[in-house]
């Protein structure tokens, strides 16, 4: 399978950026061989990532990927043998895996995902039965999937203090559901590792917690190979106590919209870029995409009209959004076959397993990608990214992929961290 093709930004700033990580390859990899003796990483994780050119940045962090799917299949052997490697170092004892899924049972992309997912950790020498939380499901109910798979979904059920299937107990339970409406009575309190950590859940998580442990790897690593941070990182600020309905905090809104960008306006003349500064304001949890709007100016978020507060006040599960994270926008300068694309990288464990292009054809260069209408081209690495060509040209494809797969790394860093805080308020340090 080829490498979709890629009209990119290969001339300023962005080669220079690649450069540099090309030249500090072995630094760079002995930095993060430190940190992951230091922080553990989740089992599993996307990073959204934009290419503006000039910049190249993670814009969302999730920790329950629902895309194994749109996956190269070529890449497959990687994901089994990190999932080996995740297992061995969380979990090392798991021989039997319950694996739970979102509720989606009419959403067949969603399905074939779970059906990749459930291959993988099959293949790494597990036992995987699917246990579903949906209250439809009362019995083994068999779906049909549109590539002549088969999925059996299972009621999930309590047993005192562990939870199972008729005739299974599992060692390990792996949610692929992000708990957008809470924790279930079901799984709080179980003896069995869950993974990724109820913690991990959309009822809990906020972007701006991830961001603020990103600023923090940022820094770091912008130390370690002589760059400014800010082109790795997005700018962000946070507004909460919203009420969408009624335009409460309408004003602040504004506020941190006009500080944002002025911010950017200010780094852009710095670096010489003719550019429009956007921002993008986003509900502070949750995914698909939902609760986003680009704005150019603050007074596009005063006055919205009932549409756009339709839109920006709840968000999957039905939950209403009163706080939102205010980040600068990263538009993406990436194409396949005219239309816009971002990079999505996958990983498991601390490895870099794979990526496809979200593409839009009805979307623009500063406008969110995640929205019905998208598809998925998968990315097919010249080489993993983690092994870049380093006497090629930076443009080369293992060596842009490097660059793609070491900001990927360095957001899952940032979630271990965010997820640490998150068990332990106080501050938690890089390893040195």
């Amino acid at each position: 399978m080829s490498v979709p093709h890629l009209v990119t930004a290969l001339t300023g700033p962005l080669l220079d950026l690649e450069r540099k990580i090309l030249a500090a390859q072995p630094e760079i990899e002995h930095w993060f061989r430190n940190q992951w003796q230091e922080h553990a990483p989740p089992f599993y994780g996307s990073v959204d990532l934009r290419n503006a050119g000039y910049k190249l940045a993670p814009v969302d962090m999730n920790l329950f990927p629902g895309g194994f799917n749109n996956l190269n299949p070529d890449f497959h052997p990687l994901a089994v043998q990190a999932a080996m490697s995740a297992l061995e170092d969380l979990c090392p004892s798991a021989r039997r895996v319950l694996l739970i899924p979102e509720n989606h049972t009419r959403n067949q992309f969603y399905l074939q995902n779970v059906a990749a997912l459930a291959k993988i950790l099959r293949q790494a020498g597990l036992n995987v039965r699917i246990g579903s939380l949906n209250p439809e499901i009362t019995g083994p109910t068999t779906l049909e999937l549109p590539d002549s798979q088969a999925l059996t979904l299972e009621p999930v059920k309590r047993h005192g203090s562990r939870v199972g299937l008729d005739g299974f107990d599992p060692c390990a339970v792996l949610l692929n559901n992000d708990l957008s409406a809470g924790v279930p009575p079901l799984l709080q309190h179980v003896d069995q590792q869950i993974l990724p950590p109820l913690r991990a859940g959309w009822h809990s998580r906020r972007k701006t917690e991830h961001f603020a442990a990103y600023d923090q790897v940022a820094n770091d690593f912008a130390r370690l190979i002589g760059i400014d941070p800010w082109v790795i990182n997005p700018y962000f600020d946070h507004v909460d106590a919203l009420d969408f309905h009624s335009r409460e905090g309408e004003d602040r809104l504004a506020a941190a919209v006009t500080t944002m960008l002025e911010r950017t306006r200010r780094k852009y003349a710095e670096h010489g870029i003719d550019e429009a500064p956007y921002v993008i304001v986003k509900a502070n949890a949750g995914t698909y995409g939902m609760g986003v709007m680009s704005v150019k100016s603050a007074d596009e978020v005063i006055g919205l009209n009932r549409k756009q507060r339709n839109k920006m006040s709840v968000v999957k599960e039905g939950l209403e959004v009163h706080d939102v994270i205010v980040q600068e926008g990263v538009p993406t300068f990436e194409s396949v076959d005219g239309a816009v694309a971002e990079p999505v990288i996958y990983m498991l464990d601390r490895f870099v397993v794979g990526g496809f292009y979200r593409v839009h054809t009805g979307r623009g260069i500063d406008e969110n990608l995640n929205a019905p209408g998208m598809h998925f081209a998968p990315l097919a690495f010249a080489s993993p990214c983690s092994t870049p060509d380093c006497d090629g040209a930076p443009d080369s494809e293992p060596n842009r992929f490097y660059s793609y797969g070491v900001v990927a790394r360095m957001a899952l860093l940032a979630a271990s961290l965010e997820l640490e805080n998150a068990q332990a308020p106080e501050a938690v340090a890089l390893a040195v």
